[in-house]
């Protein structure tokens, strides 16, 4: 018999929770932030050294995974943890933001989604049912409910129904699931901005019952404040003893924020999507380092950081690489900031496990509020 997903609660701190979700492939500490593999790769980073950043859980994507190169092709050859190089917890999201968001001319129906891809414009269909199938094709340890993620701001209306047919296709992707040992599977609360709609939907996926509870439908373009008021009451409606993922967050300051919150897991592009277009997080804000400010610094990115971008090379060198496309200017700095989000996520779980979150943030905020260090 496989051993269950448990998830266990190991202090709190006002609504800050940290804790441990037990895997087969391994545990995850909460809160927990997990780098985006798109395309069964976290762009530009080796999987041994997104794991040396401290990263327990990477994140998939089943409509790119779909498309390319097939779930079928990716289980014909041993699933994504094989396939990837990485044998710790993967979780899939459930492709229905992407076909939002990339896929073109679809058409939703209840029965699901039909679109083009935006690779070929090839015809596929997307179903809760399809949606369970292809991941477990590609053997993710955390599977995503299958929704649809209206774009903000709709009508409420919109939002109503859109939630509704979220939470019937649910209830099928439980069916489809079926009993998958070792494997969990997460429902998606919607709602928008509507506080009772967000209940509404509450009650239906603790009615259906999952292993842990997604709060989806935020970062789509509302705002820091509208977020945090959603967040203000959001995780209080899901189950206490289930992990709450936070959907697609974010910048550390919304990380932070969702923490203090009652969040247990987040994900986003963010720091490797910027290690990419030359930004760092540091501990002191954003540094932009295609700036000419840095072209002579021998001073490296953050002295108190540890990752080899940081600890081996200058800003002038960083600057240098950038300016001249160099690809070891992604792979640094990417490598940087996944290190700097892991920082984030050890420093809340520390805090809230000795109960001085509160002064750990205040800490947070007032170095990001001191700026870059000055120019020479």
């Amino acid at each position: 018999m496989a051993p269950k997903i448990t998830f266990d609660l190991k202090a709190r701190d006002g609504k800050a929770r940290t804790g441990v979700i037990s895997t087969p492939r391994g545990d995850i500490r909460t809160p927990a932030f997990m780098p985006v593999g798109t395309a069964a790769t976290v762009k530009a980073m080796m999987p041994e050294s997104v794991r040396e950043t401290g990263a327990d859980i990477l994140l998939g994507n089943t409509y790119h995974l779909m498309l390319r190169p097939t779930a079928e092709r990716i289980d014909r050859l041993g699933g994504l943890h094989k396939f990837m190089n990485w044998d710790r917890p993967i979780l899939t999201d459930s492709g229905g933001f992407q076909v939002m968001s990339l896929a073109g001319l679809r058409k939703l129906t209840e029965t699901g989604v039909t679109f083009k891809s935006h690779i070929d414009g090839s015809k596929h269909e997307l179903t809760p049912e399809r949606s369970m199938e292809i991941q477990k094709l590609l053997g993710s340890d955390i599977v995503m409910c299958f929704d649809e993620c209206p774009a903000l701001p709709a009508t409420r209306d919109r939002i109503a129904e859109s939630m509704r047919l979220s939470m019937r296709w649910a209830e099928r992707s439980k069916e489809a699931f079926g009993d998958r040992p070792g494997h969990a599977l997460f429902g998606i609360m919607q709602g928008g901005l509507e506080q009772d709609l967000r209940a509404e939907s509450a009650e239906a996926l603790k009615n259906i019952g999952f292993d842990g509870y997604a709060v989806g439908g935020l970062a789509v373009g509302e705002g820091q404040e509208a977020m945090f008021d959603c967040l203000d009451y959001a995780p209080d409606m899901l189950p206490e003893d289930k992990p709450r993922y936070l959907m697609g967050v974010g910048k550390p300051d919304d990380i932070v924020g969702a923490v203090a919150r009652g969040i247990d897991m987040m994900d986003c592009v963010l720091p490797s999507r910027s290690g990419r277009t030359g930004q760092a997080f540091t501990r002191h804000g954003v540094v932009n380092i295609k700036n000419a400010r840095h072209a002579d610094d021998p001073r490296p990115l953050d002295e108190n950081c540890s990752c080899p971008a940081c600890s081996k090379y200058s800003r002038a060198y960083l600057h240098h690489v950038f300016r001249s496309n160099e690809m070891i200017s992604g792979m640094l700095l990417t490598w940087h900031n996944l290190h700097y989000f892991q920082d984030i996520m050890a420093g809340m779980r520390e805090a809230i496990a000795e109960g001085t979150f509160a002064a750990w943030q205040q800490g947070f905020h007032d170095g990001r509020a001191q700026g870059d260090i000055d120019p020479l």
